[in-house]
């Protein structure tokens, strides 16, 4: 069975070497569309493949950690990325050019390792990440799957080359979330209370 979840955000960015002069010479902004797609062959004790109230805590949260902010690429004009991080606080920095087919294969890479290293007490079992769906326009998205967030063709991503700004982080409701993912420490899913 597949669930969907659907987050938003607003961000700014620069997608060097595309073809458009308007893209790629020019801040802009999008409103992005994020489409979190889950798996199972199995259903939870609530009769569920994954709650969609679990989806609010760090999926949300590093999701969203995306939100007015600029996305910059670590290869990028080094004159560029610094006086971005001088003038904006929210500033996330990728191994990789922050194109719609790249940020489909960054969230991929953040959701599954939540999923990984988060700890199921609900009778979860065997839920995977099928796909994220990114939606950079009301006509455009890319689709990333396993294969192609894991692609050495398309580029690795390292998690550890991902790099939220002070402000980013403190935001979050645990401010050691991103080390306890890169160490895939075991974070746990609320209990019913």
């Amino acid at each position: 069975m597949l669930i969907r979840k659907l987050f938003k955000f607003e961000n700014a960015h620069i997608v060097r070497n595309c073809t458009t002069r308007r893209c790629s010479e020019n801040i802009h902004g999008h409103s992005y569309k994020i489409e979190v797609l889950l798996e199972s062959n199995y259903l939870d004790n609530g009769q569920m493949v994954y709650d969609f109230g679990l989806t609010k805590q760090y999926i949300k949260e590093l999701i969203d950690s995306f939100d007015h902010a600029i996305t910059l690429w670590s290869k990028d004009n080094k004159a560029y990325t610094e006086a971005m991080k001088t003038h904006s606080s929210r500033w996330i920095e990728l191994p990789v050019s922050p194109s719609a087919e790249q940020f489909s294969r960054v969230i991929y890479l953040i959701v599954e390792r939540i999923l990984a290293c988060t700890g199921m007490v609900n009778g979860e079992r065997d839920v995977k990440l099928h796909s994220i769906i990114v939606h950079e326009t009301e006509t455009g998205y890319a689709q990333g799957f396993r294969e192609d967030a894991h692609s050495e063709i398309m580029g690795t991503i390292h998690l550890e080359e991902i790099i939220f700004s002070q402000q980013v982080q403190s935001e979050w409701s645990d401010k050691t979330l991103w080390d306890k993912l890169l160490q895939c420490t075991l974070i746990q899913n609320p209990k019913k209370v």
